[in-house]
């Protein structure tokens, strides 16, 4: 029997302690990881993951989710889902339901969504509505009219404006950023699980780390499970996650894969650079992260806490 444990990027406490009651109660690393994700998804505070994540260019809110389970490298997720609440639990389905897939996205993911039942909800909030226009309130007053004409040297400007706009924009202010989550249950089972609302104000149907394996996720029960969040093209360019896997696979300990993994991923050319962290669990209930700047952290849990704890992540 192993002694369960979850752990989670920031803002993972919203829903770990429902994922530890989970797993005290028996249930399966997936059930621990689908919970504590479900519950961050409905954490209306938060706006990078599920409703009131905050929006892409044109305004409409796309998550992405992935789960991964170690003993088969089973791996389901869905990218770019419009209008349904609990991505995470549509990306259990496609592991589950449809397994001779891995991922879908866009519309097909809304389909297959809907044949399996779930629930449609509106994810754009006032609050987040709130945040877009803000940041958006210093393009032109002025709109585009789509007329179905061809465009002007005008309408070229105005878009090359509008998308050096778009790159400009931060995130608020406050913590951000996708959740991971990564539970070992009492058989032994680990599973890895990625929510995200991705990057806010991104092109429509930009699709992140969060949803391909290897990238942003991967769980290798042999070596441990490890995730990242934050700049998700570059996690996909040095394939983070598994990097973090395959280092702990060759005996590093899992916060020291995590700095190595970003270490390598940051001598990758990159125009649009931004902060990019991993999280990593070990078979044996070993823990750790890293990110690229101090004063980043994670959160555990074992069977005896009764809240989540705070860890600091080693700066890679």
């Amino acid at each position: 029997m192993a002694e369960p444990v979850i752990i989670g990027s920031e803002r993972s406490e919203a829903g770990l302690a429902a994922g530890m009651e989970t797993l005290r109660r028996g249930g399966s690393a997936l059930d621990a990881v689908e919970v504590a994700l479900r519950a961050c998804e409905d954490n209306l505070d938060d706006h990078y993951v599920g409703t009131s994540g905050l929006p892409n260019a044109q305004g409409v809110v796309e998550l992405d989710a992935s789960v991964m389970t170690g003993s088969d490298r089973r791996f389901g997720a869905v990218a770019a889902l419009r209008g349904y609440p609990h991505p995470v639990s549509v990306a259990r389905a496609v592991l589950e339901r449809l397994p001779q897939h891995s991922l879908l996205v866009g519309e097909g993911a809304a389909m297959f969504a809907k044949e399996c039942g779930f629930g449609t909800a509106e994810l754009l909030t006032e609050t987040s509505r709130r945040l877009w226009r803000e940041r958006l309130a210093a393009a032109s007053a002025e709109s585009v009219e789509g007329e179905n004409t061809a465009a002007t040297s005008g309408d070229r400007r105005y878009r090359q404006q509008a998308l050096d706009l778009v790159r400009r924009l931060p995130p608020h202010d406050g913590p951000w950023g996708t959740i991971n989550v990564i539970a070992l249950d009492a058989s032994g089972e680990m599973c890895v699980g990625v929510s995200t609302s991705g990057y806010p104000y991104k092109y429509p149907g930009r699709v992140g780390d969060s949803a391909v394996p290897g990238a942003g996720n991967w769980c290798d029960l042999r070596a441990g499970g490890a995730a990242c969040t934050g700049r998700g093209e570059l996690a996909m360019r040095g394939g983070t996650a598994r990097t973090v896997v395959d280092l702990m696979a060759g005996g590093a300990d899992p916060a020291g894969a995590c700095a190595a993994a970003l270490r390598e991923a940051a001598g990758l050319p990159d125009d649009f650079r931004a902060e990019l962290r991993a999280l990593a669990l070990a078979p044996d209930g070993r823990h750790g992260g890293a990110s690229g700047q101090r004063g980043s952290v994670y959160q555990v849990m074992t069977a005896a806490c009764t809240q989540p704890r705070t860890c600091a992540r080693r700066v890679a």
